[in-house]
């Protein structure tokens, strides 16, 4: 289990949520975007709700519900259990984990700025993005197995 996010990423993490609720979309469009360059990535995932917007609405939300409950993670448990629930669906796996990283973060950037996305925002938002990270392929890992196991 990582360590706790630090109090300053915690207070950076939720001061950037109103730019998230603002942005989000257009965050996760360009993230899938740089994503989607790495072809057997881009196989994992519905093109049509990709087409439609809808991929992008949702990852824009679970982040800014992410953002707005950094302190308050048990007020995503069912949050998790659902996208745990649909990686182990589409075969996401930790070494995915990293790709989606190098495609969010500099997404951020280009969308916000670097006058809102500084580097400390975006290494608050790297931390925090592996600390919810090392969460859901935990409790992918156990999905997995228990998949194998029956």
């Amino acid at each position: 289990m990582a360590a706790p996010l630090s109090e300053q990423t915690i207070a950076i993490i939720k001061a950037t949520a109103p730019a998230l609720q603002q942005h989000g979309v257009e965050i996760t469009t360009r993230m899938y975007a740089r994503l989607f360059e790495n072809e057997d990535v881009r196989a994992m995932f519905d093109q049509a709700a990709q087409d439609s917007g809808e991929q992008p609405r949702r990852l824009a939300a679970a982040i800014l519900g992410y953002a707005q409950n950094v302190d308050k993670l048990q007020n995503l448990t069912g949050a998790v259990a659902r996208m745990v629930q649909r990686h182990v669906d589409t075969g996401v796996k930790a070494e995915h984990y990293p790709l989606v990283a190098e495609a969010l973060l500099p997404a951020i950037r280009e969308v916000l700025g670097e006058e809102a996305a500084t580097d400390e925002v975006l290494a608050a938002w790297g931390e925090a993005y592996w600390f919810l990270a090392d969460i859901l392929i935990g409790k992918e890992a156990e999905a997995y197995a228990e998949r194998e196991g029956a």
